[in-house]
């Protein structure tokens, strides 16, 4: 997975009156739990821009005007009600060899068969909890559909991946393929339309070979 480096500034004073005067000046008061002791620093708001305002997920590397270093994912932000400028985010502080917890994002790869024959594809789940060390825990985690038929559904089984593990039961839906509109007002399935084809296929093999007849010329 990949990982952002974010510089910011050990924070000294953690009253309210700080805190306001912090954000006064554009800067985000964080706080990082998980380790020997709770650190409060603060980092120019601008340099989460890669981390919130995203799809992606990420691991982050802190680098404070200390020298302290640490690997850290985000476990949660707070956001003005108003302006949505950022208000707070507490980290999680993880060390190489201990497993974390987190929101990957599911992207689909192929077209549904239910699709080319009038279906939708509906996601149900479209990032997943999972566990496992941050170096094997991948940037997305991808989901074939293109075997669904129409009414099929993907489950989680379905991705499965001994790099780490899946926080859902086996039988949640993360997709499915549904009828269109179009489809259900006509009444067609998929099955309905291969048994057509099959039919429209097998009555023009019936055809070849015969000879038109003519019509009786006046003599």
């Amino acid at each position: 997975m990949k990982s952002l480096t974010i510089n910011g500034s050990k924070r000294e004073s953690v009253g309210k009156k700080a805190t306001k005067a912090l954000r006064n000046a554009g800067e985000v008061p964080c706080v990082v739990y998980g380790g020997d002791s709770v650190v409060h620093f603060n980092a120019p708001e601008v340099a989460f821009k890669d981390l919130v305002y995203t799809p992606d997920v990420h691991t982050v590397s802190l680098e404070l005007n200390d020298g302290t270093k640490m690997n850290a994912v985000l476990q949660d932000i707070q956001f003005h009600p108003v302006t949505d400028a950022i208000l707070h985010i507490d980290f999680y502080q993880f060390e190489d060899d201990q497993d974390i917890t987190m929101e990957i994002p599911v992207h689909a790869e192929g077209i549904p068969k239910g699709v080319k024959n009038g279906g939708v594809l509906r996601f149900n789940l479209r990032r997943m909890n999972v566990r496992g060390l941050a170096s094997k825990l991948p940037d997305y985690i991808i989901a074939d559909v293109t075997p669904l038929k129409i009414g099929n559904k993907l489950y989680v089984t379905a991705v499965f991946n001994e790099d780490y593990t899946i926080l859902h039961p086996d039988n949640t839906v993360i997709c499915q393929v549904k009828t269109s509109r179009n489809v259900a007002a006509i009444g067609v399935s998929e099955d309905d339309e291969e048994e057509t084809e099959d039919e429209t296929a097998e009555e023009t093999e019936g055809t070849e070979g015969e000879e038109t007849p003519k019509e009786n010329s006046e003599e």
